[in-house]
C-alpha cells in the first residue's frame, strides 16, 4: 500500500489579523508546517497552532520564512548566509519550545515562499539552511521539492529528506513552481487536481505547463489552506486517495 503525507501551511495569522482556514484544515492533514513569526505568525498564533495540531493528531513541523512581514514572505532577499543560519535556527527553536510545551516532539522543517523557491536552485542558500535545521536537531526531516538544491544540501547534512508535491500548483518542465506572479501559476480545477496527485503518488510523474511529462517523488503532499474552498479540496483530497488505496500518516511514520 502506498503511503503519503498530507501537510498544509498554517498559523499564519498576526495580531488581530486573521488569515487561513486553520481550525478546519487541520482535520484532514497529518502534518502542518507553522508560521514562526518572521513572514506571519506570532506567540500567541503559535501557541494557538500548535494546540490545534495536538487536538486534531496532526504532526507539527518549523515553516520558516524571511523577516518579511508585509510582503508574507513572499519578496526575495538579500542576506548573509551567516544571518539565514542564525533566523532559521531562531525560528526553528521557537516552534520547538512550542511544540513541547504541549508534550509534542517537532517533525520536520519547511522553508516558506521566497525562501523555500530560492533555496531550491541556491546551493549556497540550502546548505545554510540544512545546516541550520542539523546544527538543531539532526532528526528533523527537511521538506523541499525532489531534485532541487535543497534536497542535495539535506542529504550532505545527513538529514532525513521528505520529497514535496503540491495539489494546487503547476510546474516547469525542470519541476520548478510556475511563479505567482504568471496566470497558470494555481490549478483551481478540483477534478484536474485530485487525478494530478494521485499519478504523482502511484506513477511518479505529472504533467508540466507546457505538455511533457517530469518524474517527481511524493512523500508529502501541500494543500493551502488559505482560500474558502480548501477545506472542501482537502477532504475531497484525502478521500480520493484513500478510495485508491494510499493512506494518509505522517511523514516521520515511513521515512
Amino acid at each position: 500500500m502506498a503511503v503519503v503525507d498530507l501537510n498544509s501551511d498554517i498559523g499564519e495569522s498576526f495580531g488581530a489579523y486573521r488569515i487561513g482556514m486553520d481550525d478546519e484544515i487541520v482535520k484532514y492533514v497529518s502534518s502542518a508546517n507553522i508560521a514562526c513569526g518572521f513572514h506571519a505568525g506570532d506567540p500567541v498564533v503559535m501557541e494557538r497552532t500548535v494546540g490545534l495540531c495536538e487536538k486534531n493528531g496532526a504532526a507539527v513541523g518549523a515553516h520558516p520564512g524571511f523577516p518579511d512581514l508585509m510582503g508574507f514572505g513572499r519578496r526575495n532577499m538579500d542576506i548573509s548566509l551567516s544571518d539565514i543560519k542564525s533566523y532559521i535556527i531562531y525560528q526553528i527553536g521557537a516552534l520547538k519550545a512550542f511544540a513541547e510545551s504541549h508534550g509534542m516532539k517537532l517533525q520536520h522543517v519547511k522553508a516558506h515562499g521566497a525562501l523555500y523557491n530560492m533555496a531550491a536552485a541556491d546551493e549556497k542558500l540550502a546548505d545554510a539552511i540544512a545546516q541550520a535545521i542539523a546544527s538543531v536537531d539532526k532528526n528533523l526531516i527537511c521538506v523541499a521539492m525532489a531534485n532541487t538544491a535543497m534536497q542535495k544540501a539535506a542529504e550532505k547534512a545527513g538529514l532525513k529528506f521528505a520529497c514535496e508535491v503540491f495539489a494546487d500548483r503547476n510546474v516547469n518542465p525542470d519541476g520548478t513552481l510556475v511563479s505567482r506572479k504568471l496566470p497558470n501559476a494555481m490549478i483551481h480545477d478540483e477534478d484536474l487536481a485530485c487525478r494530478r496527485v494521485l499519478r504523482m503518488v502511484k506513477e511518479g510523474m505529472v504533467e508540466a505547463v507546457d505538455g511533457s511529462h517530469i518524474k517527481v517523488r511524493a512523500d508529502t503532499i501541500c494543500v493551502h489552506g488559505d482560500n474558502p474552498q480548501a477545506v472542501e479540496f482537502a477532504l475531497r483530497l484525502r478521500k480520493v486517495l484513500e478510495e485508491n488505496g494510499v493512506k494518509i500518516a505522517p511523514m516521520a511514520s515511513f521515512l
